[in-house]
């Protein structure tokens, strides 16, 4: 081989090894800020542990809201499979009302109640994630975008 074509291998191994290194400290940074997606089934089956950062999925049980002071509020999230009681304390939006599709982001306690920091009421399939849509709709209770009564 060459002088100049071991130099140019050389440069190419060494960019390489660069762009690896900079991809994995990338991916590592990120790694702490990524927050995944759970229905209240996949809680159950998964069996996810106390303290893990996770966004909850699925519909607002009918009956379960119930407000407390200091804008509190414990309502219970279903995908009529499952079910996972929640606490939040904070304002909720507009569309939040039973039977309605919700997103809540926040940790599982360690007696099964999910602590929400942040609250998302959807009103449309369009704007729940899919896995929740494609959950309740093999379930039979989301039709034309909105879910049926039971």
């Amino acid at each position: 081989m060459t002088q100049r074509k071991r130099q140019r291998l050389l440069m190419i191994a060494s960019c390489g090894a660069v762009l690896t290194l900079a991809v994995g400290l990338i991916l590592t940074a990120l790694s702490g800020s990524v927050v995944f997606f759970r229905s209240p089934s996949e809680i159950a089956l998964q069996g996810v542990g106390p303290g893990v950062r996770l966004r909850l999925g699925g519909l607002v049980q009918e009956g379960s809201i119930r407000r407390g002071p200091d804008q509190t509020v414990d309502f219970t999230v279903t995908d009529t499979s499952a079910s996972v009681p929640v606490h939040y304390k904070g304002l909720l939006p507009d569309l939040f009302r039973e039977g309605q599709g919700v997103v809540a982001e926040g940790r599982l306690e360690p007696g099964g109640l999910f602590r929400a920091d942040t609250v998302l009421a959807k009103h449309d399939e369009a704007y729940m994630p899919r896995e929740v849509a494609e959950a309740l709709k093999g379930q039979g209770h989301w039709q034309g975008g909105r879910p049926t009564a039971n």
